[in-house]
């Protein structure tokens, strides 16, 4: 690559990783991948030595991205993709009769979008196969949305894994790399929509001492892709003073706590949140959670009772 493509000049415009992640939809980790994997990545440098993205490798990751969820395999979209070497002018261009600059190579054929069964995950997050895995949780939540991937794929899989845990002593760190893919995955679809529905966010924090984190994301990605519902996302181990704090900062339309272990399931902070004006909806969620609840405290039990009860008193 000659030192003109190297280095990105005021007449061509040039992109980060971050601006090139939003435009596509696809998350910052997933095209260092393919970078680093496949070399469809940023041909450029800016003046202060960072990796830049121009037309041409956007068009490329465009049809790249393109490919793997009409379910062709990312290392033959990457072969196809690399053969770009020329962005095609806009249609406008090629109806007034102006010739294409070069002819954009054929593509393969779309397939079905590949998503794998529980075992072939399994299989994957056993092996420490990372690219695997996050190819495949992306093709499911691509074709199938966040419910049945989270209820379907990604529960069964830990189900599984834990259970080998147990069996063949198994080790942590593939529990650790399954939960790191998917946590990625799903961060990248909480962030703010464009025109969010409802006039204040959902508030979602684990119970004091609680690391379980992952349900969490789970529905707030839910809520953002499939009822534009605008989420924060306070994670795992958040003091009962911190998640008082952020009420009176944010004014929630509802607080969502979570609590996995009877450990953490300890009910009596939640009557000490803050009493808000207008006010907060105060939900529990998990299996930690006492009976001895606020009677002003609904507890959800699935999924689909949390994504209800939460998207019914956002949008109120």
């Amino acid at each position: 690559m000659d030192e003109q493509r190297q280095v990105a000049t005021v007449e061509e415009p040039s992109y980060g990783i971050g601006a090139v992640a939003r435009r596509l939809g696809v998350p910052a980790p997933t095209l260092r991948t393919w970078n680093l994997r496949y070399g469809v990545g940023p041909s450029r440098r800016s003046p202060g030595g960072h990796r830049r993205y121009d037309a041409r490798d956007l068009w490329r990751l465009e049809e790249m991205n393109r490919l793997i969820r009409s379910g062709v395999p990312a290392s033959d979209a990457a072969r196809e993709v690399l053969k770009i070497e020329t962005v095609p002018p806009p249609p406008a261009e090629r109806e007034a009769g102006r010739p294409a600059r070069e002819k954009i190579p054929s593509l393969p054929a779309a397939r079905p979008p590949s998503v794998p069964t529980v075992a072939m995950l399994t299989r994957a997050a056993m092996t420490l196969d990372s690219g695997t895995v996050q190819e495949w949780i992306g093709a499911a939540l691509a074709r199938h949305g966040v419910r049945w991937t989270w209820e379907c794929l990604a529960l069964p899989v830990f189900e599984t894994i834990c259970r080998r845990q147990l069996e063949n002593g198994a080790s942590i760190e593939i529990e650790h790399l399954f939960s790191d893919r998917l946590l990625a995955a799903l961060i990248a679809l909480t962030e703010r929509p464009a025109r969010p529905a409802g006039d204040r966010p959902v508030l979602l924090a684990c119970a004091e001492n609680d690391l379980h984190s992952l349900p969490l994301y789970a529905l707030a990605a839910a809520l953002t892709t499939d009822h534009r519902v605008e989420t924060r996302v306070l994670g795992a181990r958040t003091p009962y003073p911190a998640l008082a704090d952020a009420m009176r900062r944010l004014r929630p339309s509802v607080v969502f706590v979570w609590s996995q272990q009877l450990e953490t399931g300890d009910p009596a902070p939640l009557a000490s949140l803050p009493t808000l004006r207008p006010s907060s909806l105060i939900v529990a969620g998990g299996p930690g959670w006492w009976d001895s609840l606020p009677a002003s405290v609904p507890r959800v039990t699935s999924f689909q009772d949390a994504l209800t009860r939460v998207t019914t008193a956002a949008l109120a």
